[in-house]
């Protein structure tokens, strides 16, 4: 599959988290979620729809395909792992890590992403050998 722009992938993954948080997604929530227009919603959903990448009709329910839904998943991962990567490695603000993880998620390498989860893991692996040493 070709590579969905930035804000195509931004409107699957806040279908994906609309979805696991409230069972559905609509229009005016995705609209409201990511500062945009519901005409935006709709041509972008259309869009999604052409790739097979979501289920959308004109006043149904918006669900994801399952290739969709592995596509948003990836995606979530991604900028969990990072904002971890940002609060746990860099001491970055919760807020400030989530922000600037929905940014980057967009254009890190895969190579350069496993090197920061790797990162993480070994940091955090040894401050708590560090803690468990000093109690």
């Amino acid at each position: 599959m070709e590579k969905l722009s930035v804000s195509l992938e931004d409107y699957i993954e806040e279908i994906y988290n609309q979805i696991k948080n409230s069972g559905q997604a609509k229009v005016t929530a995705i609209a409201s979620a990511l500062n945009v227009k519901k005409a935006s919603v709709t041509g972008a959903l259309n869009v999604l729809a052409e790739k097979k990448l979501v289920n959308y009709a004109p006043y149904s329910q918006i669900t994801l395909t399952i290739e969709g839904e592995k596509i948003a998943k990836k995606i979530v991962e991604k900028h969990e792992k990072i904002a971890q990567f940002f609060i746990e490695v860099l001491s970055a603000d919760k807020q400030e890590a989530v922000e600037l993880a929905c940014k980057m998620e967009h254009i890190v390498p895969d190579k350069i992403f496993e090197n920061m989860v790797k990162l993480t893991g070994y940091v955090k692996s040894n401050l708590e050998d560090k803690i468990k040493n000093i109690y």
